[in-house]
């Protein structure tokens, strides 16, 4: 690992099917049956999680309820109640508040915390993330994963280790080791059209990434190689982000073959617009929406924009019509496709405080 002044400790906080143990917490019925929350079948809906019992038929975020409910005849699919929701984030923020000032939170259901300053516990984090659990077990009766680790990428990936009601801490001396055998799958942003073209390269895990230059990276990857040739490395400088404005909530896809018509890339849509859907809702966004935005990129990688701020509801024909658009202003082949929504002002905490000395794990 990249050697540093000092070390730092960072927490991943994760609840563990957050909207799904909700409701099943309040109708204990539901306990051990297969549980989803989301969309209507009928309405095109999508699901937002599901229960672990759910989840042994296939069943995942995002995922059209329509193919959920095939996959899983019993599946239970409840509809969204944010207020709700919102409740007992609140109640679980207020307990992390407990443990830092340094906080960041991702969405209703996860958060960074920087407890490279904290005296509690003895300043171990690792004891701090236990604390963090218990104390949300005892107040709102729900489990929460954790992951401990030197910089946020690790510790996004040490929660995800021993879910659910899990914990895993990387401490600096297992980074160099651990990452090596680490997938190319856990890297945030390597979705499975990236991973697929990894695979074709013989790279499944961050070691055959590390034989790659950082030249061969960029060549591959643009810009992005960059980050990888440090991630792959357990390298991350990201801070902890407590005063932050998310301007835009997007998703897309590179694909492997150039889609060569404007039917071949609108059937293409509905999988990304199922992305954005279950992203927004997760985070809470659907009405901060300010305007809607397609992004093509072409073939020879020349891009173009489309955007509309008369139209704040992000609809499937809304996109089709614009992606159509779009895609007719170069008639080319094209190898990326993008959707988003772009979102009014909202700020969460306050000032980033600084890291300390203490080097406990």
């Amino acid at each position: 690992m990249e050697q540093v002044d000092h070390i730092r400790k960072f927490i991943h906080v994760d609840m563990d099917c957050f909207y799904a143990a909700v409701e099943i917490r309040d109708n204990p019925v539901l306990k051990g049956k297969p549980v989803a929350v989301g969309g209507r079948p009928d309405q095109r809906g999508v699901l937002t999680t599901a229960s672990y019992e759910a989840r042994k038929f296939g069943l995942r975020s995002a995922m059209p309820s329509a193919q959920a409910v095939k996959l899983c005849p019993d599946l239970i699919l409840l509809p969204l109640n944010f207020d709700k929701y919102r409740a007992e984030s609140r109640k679980v923020r207020a307990i992390l508040n407990r443990f830092s000032d340094v906080i960041e939170p991702l969405s209703l259901d996860e958060a960074y915390l920087d407890v490279t300053n904290s005296k509690i516990m003895d300043g171990i984090a690792t004891k701090i993330a236990t604390e963090i659990r218990n104390q949300i077990f005892n107040e709102t009766g729900l489990t929460a994963s954790a992951g401990v680790a030197p910089n946020k990428f690790l510790a996004k990936v040490a929660s995800d280790w021993k879910k659910p009601n899990g914990q895993f801490t990387i401490t600096p001396a297992m980074v160099s080791e651990f990452v090596k055998k680490l997938k190319v799958e856990k890297i945030p942003g390597v979705g499975k059209v990236t991973a697929r073209k990894m695979h074709g390269a013989n790279v499944y895990t961050c070691e055959d990434l590390q034989n790659l230059t950082s030249e061969e990276l960029k060549r591959q990857f643009g810009s992005w190689g960059l980050r990888l040739y440090d991630l792959c490395r357990g390298i991350d400088k990201r801070e902890v982000e407590v005063d932050t404005e998310r301007k835009s909530i997007s998703v897309e896809s590179t694909y492997n073959h150039d889609l060569k018509t404007v039917d071949e890339c609108v059937n293409k849509l509905p999988e990304l617009y199922d992305d954005l859907m279950a992203r927004l809702n997760k985070n809470q966004a659907m009405d901060l929406i300010r305007a809607i935005v397609v992004k093509i990129k072409f073939f020879d990688f020349k891009q173009t924009t489309l955007e509309t701020s008369r139209v704040r509801v992000p609809s499937l024909e809304i996109f089709r019509e614009m992606l159509v658009t779009a895609v007719k202003r170069q008639n080319k082949p094209v190898r990326l496709l993008g959707i988003g929504v772009r979102l009014t002002s909202q700020r969460v905490g306050g000032a980033l405080a600084d890291a300390g000395q203490l080097t406990l794990f």
